[in-house]
């Protein structure tokens, strides 16, 4: 409710995450929702899969009922709809083709952003082995934009990926596999300058920074590629999203609270006023 003096702040943009949660808070399905709402879109969940986790490490992973994956998807897509469709941590080869499935049945005109998690901060692996060819044959092709660290980027490609030639040199490989879009993160080299690599039918464009040294990194990846989701959802062209994506996260880790006795989690609220 507003008063005569106050304007109301419409939501824009449906965003529908489907990925794992994070009982820590910091990354997954609790920092997608975070992220879509500080960039004022409208977050909707399919959970994927249960993790006990916290900054230290992950102790624990239960997958969802893939069926239950997919019917989650179907019935936020039956009645409110998505403007994106957000796609992180999905545990098996089973819940990636009930995914797959349902996006192609209900969604499949709705831009897709897929971060092919596989490993968490702590080092533990949240997606099994054999699911890896799944996902590349399944959901990179449906994907308008697939946003791999260079460890993913190195189990979808079988290539090392040392500097930025090794970075393009996968980029366009996974490009090979049907997505419309590639962002390579190069936050895993040893370099104090870090580069972001966005590959598209148009070319490259090579985004530059400097590394943050902080230990408060946890959740960088879903951060990211639920704010990418944010703001083609909102209309954005893949390019300025992902540039508004990476001034988003660049701040939330500056500001980042600082909890935790492991890697920490990002300060995913600094765009929003405390209320009065």
């Amino acid at each position: 409710m507003t008063t005569k003096h106050e304007q109301p702040h419409p939501i824009h943009g449906r965003v529908l995450i489907v990925a794992g949660s994070d009982s820590g808070g910091g990354a997954g399905i609790q920092a997608d929702i975070k992220t879509v709402s500080a960039l004022n879109g409208y977050a909707m969940t399919a959970i994927a899969a249960l993790t006990a986790q916290n900054t230290t490490g992950v102790f624990g992973v239960v997958p969802v009922d893939p069926a239950f994956v997919a019917q989650q998807m179907t019935v936020v897509l039956e009645d409110i709809g998505a403007d994106a469709i957000k796609i992180g941590m999905l545990a098996n080869a089973a819940v990636i083709e009930a995914v797959a499935g349902a996006y192609e049945e209900r969604a499949v005109n709705v831009p897709l952003v897929v971060d092919p998690v596989m490993v968490a901060k702590s080092g533990h692996f949240l997606l099994e082995p054999d699911a890896v060819l799944t996902l590349r044959k399944r959901l990179l092709p449906l994907a308008d934009v697939v946003t791999p660290n260079l460890p993913e980027a190195e189990a979808l490609t079988g290539v090392p990926v040392r500097n930025l030639d090794d970075m393009r040199r996968a980029a366009e490989m996974i490009r090979t596999f049907g997505p419309k879009a590639v962002l390579l993160k190069g936050g895993h080299l040893e370099d104090d300058q870090l580069y972001d690599l966005l590959l598209t039918e148009d070319g490259e464009q090579l985004f530059e920074g400097r590394r943050v040294h902080t230990p408060h990194t946890h959740g960088t990846g879903c951060t990211m590629s639920s704010a990418i989701a944010t703001g083609i959802a909102q209309g954005l062209s893949v390019r300025d999203a992902v540039a508004r994506a990476r001034a988003y996260v660049e701040k939330a880790i500056l500001t980042a609270p600082g909890f935790g006795h492991g890697h920490g989690p990002l300060n995913h609220l600094h765009t929003v006023k405390p209320f009065p």
